[in-house]
């Protein structure tokens, strides 16, 4: 028995190490002090710019922006640089359906380079939601900018221009980037972008975008980045998704470039707790340590050949990133699955497996793959049960998910020991294993097809442990050497992933970490078929050093044992899953610096007088202190809201939980006609309008119903599109807007009833308000905490 011991014991051993030694490696670095030396990123100095920009809510158009952005232009020139303010409307479609605009003021400054081909452009937006200060977002990023500039007047000037734009309005419309990006498109061909973004409290900086083409901006990055975190396979995710940031116009527009954010403690995103002293430094450090090492290396390079033909694939392994050219990702799943269908046909050779029995484990592995999920699913649920306010968390995400996480982990592996536990004995453990390495091969050629540069988080794994297996196969007693090393690599590639996808999908997505353990396990079976090893029925065989069955053996064949009560594998697991999710569950809960998000929004139909609370938060009345809080103002009951006030209930078709509320004493938004001009051939005139906010809200909303004939649109002089189909022919929304309102140049025929409205910040003051509890927050929304006040006006083009 100690000599079986010893013969995949120290293969755990390695495989338990080397994957906590994975993911410690994505844990942030230790702060640079405040006297590290000059030309080196320090967090805490970036931290003292955090600590001011984040004091306070910035939102764009507020005065509290405007007291940011003559900080950061008096730090610039502090150091030696030049800032000027690039002022204007930005537009952008981005962000949904219709038009958002805004008022913006972009700080510029720029720093010469001593021999330029290029520029390169750090980008960080200097304005927060209406609900949170942004200590991280993004303020990390605008500390991170001006650090960075600070060590670069102190170092060597590179060679490349270094242009540093702090943008405005970006949580609102983009419209910061929109404006800069519209002034500069002919600059794309020689720039290359770094922008820089937060979407939580900290964890590592994740480079999770790429411009097109991104071979040579992904050498740079792994080669000069000190915390070089970033897979092809975030790059292809993200490209799918309907998130957005400054770095998406840039993008858009032809310009070169890498985003970069830290995701993790995002239970903090876009509320209140979104301080400074939320920030884990390290992250900061990160942030800027990666910005700084890389404008220097693009500041020396010629920034017109850093555009190659297709994308590279890449991921870290131990502090390194792995790359190689995207031509590759066919050859290596193709060589994948030639590996596997040798070790299959091998092993059928020596009479260990048949196929009918490999085919049969195939369709099987199904199960660990199909209940793993569900049950990380089923787990999010009954998280949600307990603790009720996690329905309204924005990213899927609790306060301190460690513990949460590690459950799922822990439960993915206890189905998948389970299930070899169970059909050991009637498939055997060799066949189990060609089986889930069928799988790999298979997962690896599918997502080279769909998504390249995701193929290698199945390819590479099953090349590497079907190479194991093979070498197992042709010498058996090489078998606890070669195992732990061909699983090695899934290790490598599926344990960092695992723990950079939890905080990027939340656990309200467990089911896809739990599917990557899962992946990483089939790599691990051959491994646990040498350590369970025990009696098996018919003519196949555990493990490799089983002896070969005979056509005329038909009972069961008695081998040596490994560990001899398998089943405990999966009890422990199983006990282990639920001594972490109780824990977790336990530190999971809600208190006044950890609060539930509650999400309410006031209101007012002009013409009829009659004011509304609406909620999108789902939820019963009595489960947490924020349904307990909101069942003073709204039901459980949904209306469709969306009709009168367009900007409310996007997340839901429009429809929100009501209930009725005193009217304000507040004027409506007005449109007044300034001309009209004549009508042409075909009946269309042109009107200028002007919609103003007579309470001086700063958000307005014009609406156009479907069906109107709108043949061109500007507002404030910028074109804005219509659509010809949905519930509106035109929508727009202007942030920021002056206080004597904004012109709108409308090309119609005929008449048409819009729809206006104006959004102002808060609720305190309101009739009928009661102030939220101590353990109850604004939600992260951009109708949340907000009174709206609509009416309709008709517009004609014919003669009164």
């Amino acid at each position: 028995m100690e000599a079986n011991v010893l013969r995949w014991l120290p293969g755990w051993a390695a495989i338990l190490l080397l994957t906590a030694g994975t993911v410690a490696q994505l844990a942030t670095p230790t702060p640079a002090p405040a006297d590290a030396p000059a030309d080196q990123f320090s967090a805490t100095r970036a931290y003292r710019h955090v600590r001011v920009l984040g004091s306070h809510v910035h939102q764009v158009g507020s005065v509290a922006q405007d007291t940011n952005r003559r900080y950061i232009i008096d730090q610039l020139a502090t150091d030696g640089i030049d800032a000027t303010v690039q002022r204007g409307v930005g537009a952008s479609t981005s962000l949904g359906a219709g038009s958002q605009l805004a008022e913006v003021s972009n700080v510029v400054a720029r720093i010469p380079g001593r021999h330029p081909t290029g520029q390169v452009i750090l980008v960080a937006h200097t304005d927060s939601v209406r609900v949170g200060p942004g200590g991280s977002d993004d303020g990390a990023g605008t500390a991170a900018l001006l650090e960075t500039a600070r060590a670069l007047m102190r170092g060597g000037r590179p060679d490349n221009d270094v242009v540093l734009v702090f943008t405005d309005g970006e949580e609102a419309c983009l419209c910061g980037a929109a404006a800069y990006v519209a002034a500069h498109r002919d600059q794309a061909r020689d720039s290359v972008v770094l922008n820089l973004e937060a979407r939580g409290g900290g964890g590592p900086v994740v480079m999770f975008e790429t411009s097109r083409n991104n071979a040579a901006l992904v050498r740079q990055f792994g080669a000069h980045a000190p915390y070089p975190v970033g897979t092809s396979f975030a790059v292809e995710i993200y490209r799918r998704l309907p998130n957005d940031t400054d770095f998406t116009l840039f993008r858009e527009a032809g310009f070169a470039g890498l985003n970069s954010a830290y995701i993790d403690d995002s239970a903090v995103y876009h509320t209140p707790q979104d301080t400074p002293a939320a920030m884990d430094r390290g992250s900061l450090q990160q942030h800027g340590a990666n910005a700084l090492a890389l404008t220097r290396a693009f500041g020396s390079v010629d920034l017109r050949r850093q555009t190659a033909s297709g994308d590279d694939t890449y991921f870290p392994v131990l502090g390194l990133l792995v790359r190689y050219p995207g031509a590759l990702v066919w050859p290596l799943a193709a060589l994948a699955a030639l590996a596997v269908a040798a070790a299959v046909a091998l092993a059928r050779r020596r009479r260990l497996v048949t196929l009918p029995r490999v085919a049969g484990g195939f369709g099987l592995a199904v199960l660990p793959i199909a209940v793993s999920a569900v049950l990380a699913q089923l787990g999010w649920a009954l998280l949600g049960w307990i603790r009720p306010g996690y329905a309204g968390m924005l990213t899927g995400d609790p306060y301190h998910p460690g513990l949460l996480r590690l459950a799922v982990v822990l439960l993915a592996a206890c189905v998948l020991a389970l299930w070899y536990v169970l059909l050991r004995r009637r498939i055997g453990g060799v066949a189990l294993a060609l089986a889930g390495l069928s799988w790999l091969a298979l997962l690896g050629l599918v997502l080279a097809a769909l998504v390249p540069g995701g193929s290698y988080l199945a390819a590479l794994p099953a090349l590497f442990a079907a190479g194991g297996l093979l070498v197992a196969l042709r010498w058996p007693v090489a078998a606890p050497v070669a195992f732990p090393l061909g699983a090695a690599p899934a290790v490598l590639i599926l344990a960092p992933t695992v723990a950079l996808l939890f905080p990027a999908l939340g656990l309200a997505t467990g089911a896809a970490g739990a599917l990557l353990v899962v992946l990483a396990g089939f790599a691990l079976v051959p491994l646990l078929a040498l350590t369970l090893r025990g009696r098996t029925a018919g003519p196949v065989a555990d493990t490799i050093a089983s002896p070969a069955p005979t056509a005329d053996r038909a009972e069961p064949v008695t081998v040596r044992r490994g560990w001899r009560r398998p089943v405990l594998l999966p009890a422990v697991l199983l006990v282990s899953t639920l001594v972490a999710g109780v824990l977790g569950v336990a530190t999971s809960g809600f208190d006044a610096r950890h609060p539930e998000p509650a999400h309410l929004t006031y209101a007012l139909d002009a013409d009829t007088g009659r004011a509304i609370w609406a909620s999108s938060q789902p939820g019963e009345a009595d489960r947490g202190a924020a349904q307990r809080w909101l069942s003073h103002f709204v039901g459980t009951g949904t209306e469709q809201v969306g009709d009168r006030f367009p900007v409310l209930g996007g997340r839901a078709d429009g429809r929100m939980r009501t209930g009725k509320a005193p009217a304000a004493d507040v004027p409506a938004p007005t449109l007044t006609a300034l001309s009209a001009g004549r009508p042409d051939a075909d009946g269309y005139a042109t009107l200028r309008l002007r919609l103003r906010s007579a309470r001086g809200a700063p958000i307005l909303g014009l609406y156009l119903p479907h069906g109107a004939a709108v043949r061109s649109v500007r507002v404030q002089g910028k074109p804005v599109r219509t659509t010809a189909d949905g519930r509106w022919a035109l929508a727009v929304t202007f942030y920021a807007a002056p206080t004597n309102g904004i012109t709108v140049q409308l090309t119609l025929k005929g008449s048409v009833r819009a729809r206006i409205l104006d959004e102002s910040d808060g609720l305190s003051g309101l009739p009928g308000y009661r102030p939220r509890p101590a353990d109850v927050s604004p939600a992260a929304a951009h109708d949340a905490d907000e009174a709206v006040v609509a009416r309709t006006v008709p517009v004609s083009t014919r003669p009164r």
